[in-house]
């Protein structure tokens, strides 16, 4: 593991996906277990995706979080879906964290027969209070969230239904989600990319080969809805956590 500097982001590049999942679960509950000394409750958002299974796994082991103060949001969800799909994001991060742990509450998106009217409800639930943390990756497409290219970095909505495009919807079978590309549906509700820049804090993982174009381009490109991660570098605390190979095409 080591750190660099290669942006006003604090960026940390372990050796394996394994090592760079422990890294970001033990710095998040860190963080957790310091904020919990001052503030009664808090409050995060979640990506749902194989990227970040490592670092789920390494965060509900950790010890001294009262979970039971913290209230959970994720970040997107398909529409389509059957509500018992095993694909649906919701799903998955109950089966990877939210009922691993015991959360004072988490809120599911469900699209159901009108999303549109999911969106505004999701949007009222977050803006409730401050998010004190926000837990992402990002993907092939550089997209964050179902934020994919050319995204809207000052969308002035909160939560919106997108169309989703096919690189992303491409990488829901490469990741295995998936048997065929026209498995994976066409429209989801996402957090665009203000909702998730007022997060606190933001950690975002990383991990393998096929993020490494992503990861460059954000670390190097200009910030443009070209390249959506790139906003993050507009956030006064991220930390981004990288392997060897989404980290591999990085000049250092």
């Amino acid at each position: 593991m080591k750190n660099t500097a290669l942006t006003s982001m604090n960026v940390h590049i372990a050796n394996n996906r394994q090592e760079m999942g422990q890294q970001a679960a033990a710095d998040i509950a860190k963080v957790i277990r310091t904020m919990q000394q001052s503030k009664a409750h808090l409050r995060m958002i979640f990506a749902a995706a194989p990227s970040q299974s490592e670092m789920l796994s390494a965060l509900r082991l950790e010890t001294g979080i009262d979970w039971q103060r913290i209230t959970a949001f994720h970040m997107d969800e398909y529409i389509g879906l059957a509500p018992d799909a095993p694909q649906r994001f919701g799903n998955w991060l109950r089966n990877e964290f939210f009922d691993c742990v015991p959360l004072s509450s988490y809120h599911l998106i469900n699209p159901g027969a009108d999303p549109e009217a999911t969106c505004r409800d999701y949007a009222n639930k977050l803006a409730e209070a401050p998010i004190d943390f926000v837990l992402l990756g990002i993907g092939a497409n550089a997209h964050i969230a179902f934020n994919d290219p050319p995204a809207d970095l000052d969308d002035p909505l909160a939560v919106k239904v997108v169309e989703l495009d096919e690189i992303c919807r491409q990488q829901q079978v490469d990741d295995e989600c998936f048997l065929t590309l026209n498995d994976v549906p066409r429209k989801a509700i996402t957090l665009t990319v203000p909702s998730i820049l007022r997060g606190e804090q933001l950690f975002c993982s990383i991990p393998g080969k096929n993020k490494a174009a992503a990861v460059r381009d954000m670390m190097e490109s200009p910030v443009s809805g070209q390249v959506p991660a790139s906003a993050l570098k507009n956030h006064p605390r991220c930390t981004v956590y990288l392997d060897l190979d989404s980290s591999s095409l990085l000049v250092r």
